[in-house]
């Protein structure tokens, strides 16, 4: 089995910058990714990425593919990673479609969605509830609609639902709307959306489809019909599959200002860490750090 010096897991902002960044130290690396561009193929108006005052999800990741293509960096994609696992000087990578060995990884699987946990939640699953507006919203065109959540990633969608459906209802928790200020008032400035602040989601009901949302604000209940509802309550860090390595209570993996796990040779970088601001460019900028961390690790253990 070939050993690579460097091993990527995940392909958003973290995992391709540093495949650039290795690649250009001409480190031999190989990524593994369920898909490319991670969270970042799910937003849509990106107006604070350094180099462009407007650019899509879907467009920065193609120019990023674009990118790291000019380099010789060996991809597998559609593969999902199980377990990494450290044996002497050894990192083991098991994916569902074979077993890889290197010298040093770094973990850059970012984040999946976190789901409402409420009645009906599962059972209409694709059946009019979704976790990505960028991938869906054109499915309800003209229709009435609900957004859970009132923070950026709730605002990004309903910004993309105000050109697509006729009604948007959005629902938070808490007593305020999290957004940054601009997403808000453009929001507001629609005239197209209802918001519900500090109101719980009761359940979810439907026939085949969904038909509509139970919301429940102080001691009231309200049923909203809906022809989707759209999930955008956060997520969680997808390191469930790397043993060893110590996490926070939020199952964040712990590094310090090198990308450094507590196990030599096992760095990470993005979202899936306890870095602060989970931003595209912050994800980018720890990417760079992880793979100049790894390259100097090589140099240093005689790789």
């Amino acid at each position: 089995m070939k050993t690579y010096e460097l091993i990527i897991v995940g392909a958003g902002p973290a995992g391709i910058t540093a495949g650039v960044y290795a690649a250009r130290k001409r480190m031999n690396v190989l990524m593994i990714t369920g898909d490319i561009g991670g969270q970042t193929a799910l937003s849509w108006d990106i107006e604070n990425y350094l180099g462009y005052q407007f650019i899509t999800g879907p467009e920065l990741v193609q120019k990023f593919k674009e990118h790291l293509g000019q380099f010789d960096v060996q991809l597998k994609e559609d593969e999902k990673v199980t377990s990494v696992e450290k044996s002497n000087d050894t990192i083991t990578i098991k994916t569902d479609k074979g077993d890889y060995t290197a010298k040093t990884t770094i973990i850059a699987s970012g984040r999946n969605p976190r789901k409402l946990g409420v009645k009906g939640e599962d059972e209409f699953k694709n059946k009019g509830i979704t976790y990505c507006a960028t991938c869906d919203a054109p499915l309800f065109a003209g229709m009435d609609v609900a957004v859970i959540g009132g923070g950026n990633a709730g605002l990004d969608a309903t910004l993309q639902l105000i050109k697509i459906a006729k009604r948007i209802h959005l629902i938070e928790t808490k007593p305020k709307l999290a957004a940054d200020r601009i997403v808000i008032e453009k929001a507001k400035e629609s005239g197209k959306v209802s918001f519900y602040t500090d109101t719980k989601v009761k359940r979810i009901y439907g026939e085949q489809l969904v038909k509509g949302v139970e919301i429940v604000t102080g001691d009231k209940a309200k049923d909203i019909p809906v022809g989707g509802i759209f999930v955008e309550i956060g997520s969680i860090p997808a390191s469930e599959f790397v043993m060893g390595v110590e996490k926070n209570k939020d199952g964040e993996i712990t590094v310090n200002c090198s990308c450094e796990t507590n196990i030599p040779g096992i760095f990470a970088a993005g979202d899936v860490t306890n870095v602060f601001a989970k931003q595209i460019i912050v994800a980018c900028g720890e990417g760079a750090k992880a793979a100049i961390a790894a390259f100097d690790y090589v140099n240093r253990t005689g790789g």
